[in-house]
């Protein structure tokens, strides 16, 4: 089934980044940098979850190799509300491998957005988010 026979529309994804954004905003500002992934991912979904917003946590994303279904245990930190990749880091920078393996799980999840989360910063807003789309965002209705 294809997002926009789900009813997905740019404007809706905006909304949901948004939130999202302000969700890890607010777990960053209670937990500061420094911590392991997991702490921030457990807080991450404990906020998505005081703001009712459905997400999954280790969701496990299906690998196809030339038509046949791959036994690997592959798996997307948070997949909000079926739409949304979310890839949680405590690093000291970003490298392109990070960037790639979230664009990766946006292509087989065929999610049309995803935010890369790096909490080992001092300012979350201004230097550890980034928000990627992926192809099919261009085809959903705005």
């Amino acid at each position: 089934m294809s997002n926009c026979s789900l009813g997905i529309t740019k404007s809706y994804l905006k909304e949901l980044t948004y939130q999202v954004n302000g969700a890890a905003i607010e777990v960053h500002k209670a937990m500061g940098p420094g911590l392991m992934e997991t702490v921030y991912q457990r807080c991450m979904a404990k906020e998505l979850e005081l703001r009712t917003i459905q997400y999954q946590c280790e969701f496990e994303i299906p690998v196809c190799y030339k038509g046949m279904a791959m036994d690997i245990d592959l798996r997307c930190d948070i997949l909000v509300e079926g739409v949304l990749a979310v890839e949680l880091k405590s690093v000291s920078s970003i490298l392109p491998i990070h960037k790639a393996q979230l664009l990766t799980y946006m292509k087989l999840l065929k999610a049309p957005k995803g935010i890369l989360l790096n909490f080992n910063v001092s300012n979350l807003y201004r230097e550890g988010q980034e928000t990627f789309v992926n192809e099919f965002f261009e085809t959903l209705p705005k």
